[in-house]
């Protein structure tokens, strides 16, 4: 009789605990729109939920240390028309956040530091190119200010925050709605999965398929992938007899999966969270009690089921935390924002140690806030790996910079318009301002364009009111 072998994982014992009512968030109204993405976003100063709002879209931002029951009258992010439907914070910056919504625009906003006092509908920045609704938002991980959206047009965009610009559009690529988007570890490369039912590995600055797979998973409900960080890419998905299906391909040759797994025939979709420093996937299911945890290593079967954290209540959404914002002196691994119908359940992963010395092997240096190239470089075609921090002492933030947009193409055309116009004075010698307001619809947020004046200006306003106002053959 043989013996069944226990493969030994120091994340074998990992367990789940969600924490005590007034460490929750309570009395929110989670949005109830029909859209498979996480609705939650974390990051060690802030929460972040989508919420259901009345004539726009909508979301929450609290500081962590805000939980108990949530004002109804609590400020909100709300600068958009329609619902919105996904919020990623910027992984450089813990005060930035993008958010995209069917209304088809893409906002940046700058939370204060403290968070909200009064309800912020100043985005720092609008992005509009997409024709439909935009469904996934997702930022750089290694580059400032570079950030890709994805829309029901099938199409995705990457841009320059800080200029405000499309630089990259992949059109024709994708024939049908696109259910997922996600970078690998220097964002070189990005994998999609689309309601075709093919998983594809694009290159976004050669505009180019480097690798795809027809029927990733044959069912016809929503499918999700990820590279990890070794470079393969983890799927999950339905099988033809509805089955929920995870699999593991290697890019350079996805004929054949690494690795799939069938598991169970309940109906909701399967967001996967990844931690790229312990090779560990989390699955939160759309409607499940449950989150189910793998470890991914390079022996078959190659994922190995670890463990399932199971709850009373189905989750509406999920947040998950970077490992910077985690406890390192409680060796938690993980921690989880679990919507509910009405609040958010903190849910921390923790692996049982006796020693309270700081576990080197838990924690390996992560990524951390800094960016390790520009967008500029980026576009022009260089790489940056994640620079990495210890965690060894902790977590300490730093002072974020705010955000800074200057919308070069706007800029540069009404910069030299003004140099021919130098000091356009009328009869009285005063000068005129006219020339310096535009229709600027990109900056303004309000229900209808109107003129605007763009503070990027004054320094060539106030050398135009200059020259304009020096007696002729004066020095200057």
């Amino acid at each position: 009789m043989f013996r069944r072998v226990v493969r030994a994982s120091k994340f074998r014992h990992v367990f789940g605990q969600a924490l005590k009512n007034d460490q929750c968030y309570d009395d929110i109204r989670v949005s109830r729109v029909t859209w498979d993405s996480s609705f939650c976003a974390v990051n060690p100063k802030f929460v972040a939920i989508i919420i259901e709002a009345s004539g726009g879209g909508a979301f929450l931002v609290l500081p962590l240390n805000k939980s108990g029951r949530i004002d109804k009258a609590y400020p909100t992010v709300c600068g958009h028309t329609g619902p919105v439907l996904d919020i990623d914070w910027c992984p450089h910056n813990d005060q930035v956040i993008a958010s995209g919504s069917e209304d088809c625009t893409v906002m940046v906003w700058q939370i204060p530091e403290n968070g909200l006092v009064t309800g912020l509908s100043e985005p720092v920045v609008v992005l509009e190119g997409h024709s439909k609704r935009v469904g996934i938002i997702t930022w750089h991980p290694t580059a400032r200010n570079v950030l890709l959206s994805a829309g029901c047009d099938n199409l995705i965009i990457i841009w320059n925050v800080g200029t405000g610009e499309a630089m990259i559009q992949l059109e024709d690529m994708h024939p049908d709605v696109i259910f997922s988007a996600c970078w690998n570890r220097n964002g070189s490369l990005i994998c999609t999965a689309c309601k075709d039912k093919t998983i594809r590995v694009i290159d976004p600055r050669k505009e180019e398929i480097v690798g795809e797979k027809e029927k990733a998973h044959e069912g016809a409900r929503p499918m999700r992938a990820i590279f990890l960080s070794d470079g393969n890419v983890f799927t999950t998905g339905f099988s033809r007899m509805s089955e929920r299906q995870l699999a593991l391909w290697n890019p350079q040759a996805m004929d054949e999966a690494i690795s799939v797994h069938e598991m169970d025939t309940s109906n909701g979709v399967l967001l996967p969270f990844y931690d790229p420093d312990t090779n560990v996937v989390y699955l939160c299911g759309k409607g499940d009690s449950s989150i189910r945890y793998f470890e991914i290593t390079d022996e078959a079967p190659f994922v190995h089921y670890l463990n399932t954290f199971t709850t009373k209540e189905p989750q509406r959404g999920m947040g998950y935390m970077p490992k910077r914002g985690l406890d390192v002196n409680k060796c938690e691994i993980a921690r989880f924002y679990k919507l509910h119908e009405r609040k958010c359940e903190p849910i921390i992963m923790t692996v049982p140690r006796k020693s309270d010395l700081f576990q080197d092997d838990l924690y390996p240096d992560t990524a951390g806030p800094d960016c390790a190239i520009e967008a500029e470089d980026w576009f022009e075609g260089k790489n940056g790996e994640p620079i990495l921090i210890s965690l060894k002492n902790g977590y300490v933030p730093g002072k974020n910079r705010d955000l800074k947009v200057v919308k070069k193409n706007i800029l540069d055309n009404k910069l030299s318009k003004n140099t021919e116009k130098r000091g356009p004075a009328n009869k009285s010698g005063r000068l005129l301002l006219l020339p310096y307001l535009t229709h600027n619809t990109a900056a303004h947020a309000g229900p209808s364009p109107g003129l605007h004046f763009d503070l990027q200006l004054w320094p060539v306003i106030m050398a135009d009111w200059a020259a304009a106002l020096q007696p002729a053959g004066a020095p200057c």
